[in-house]
């Protein structure tokens, strides 16, 4: 595992979206924007049981994050890694935590829905 650290950590605890790549059944890739967290040295994301991404982290572990600056998009980290982890346990507060971050308030959940949140060891890191 790779630790992240300095630029990297600082870039990934601001308010600067995410874009997570995952591979299809086919092996090409998806890319969804995502809002990410830190967690000691992993980073976690949160999506709902039944989007692609969830299918394809289930899969195949194996993922790619790109993260800009939004104030200097020159100014980006790369990660990639592993899934190690994909729970239930935890997702509800997750995403608060998450919206909270990116939005200032609480997210609305809508009806029915069943968030996980997903835990990645970074592999490498480029900044």
């Amino acid at each position: 595992m790779t630790r992240l650290t300095g630029k990297a950590l600082e870039l990934l605890n601001r308010p600067n979206f995410a874009h997570l790549a995952t591979l299809l059944a086919d092996g090409s890739p998806h890319v969804t924007p995502m809002w990410i967290g830190t967690e000691d040295d992993l980073l976690t994301v949160n999506t709902a049981v039944g989007r692609v991404k969830y299918y394809n982290l289930r899969r195949d572990p194996r993922v790619a994050i790109s993260l800009h600056d939004q104030r200097d998009p020159y100014d980006r980290v790369i990660v990639q890694g592993r899934v190690i982890e994909v729970t239930e346990e935890g997702a509800v507060p997750h995403i608060h935590e998450l919206a909270l971050k990116y939005l200032g308030r609480d997210f609305p959940l809508p009806p029915g829905q069943t968030r996980v949140v997903v835990r990645i060891e970074p592999r490498r890191v480029i900044v």
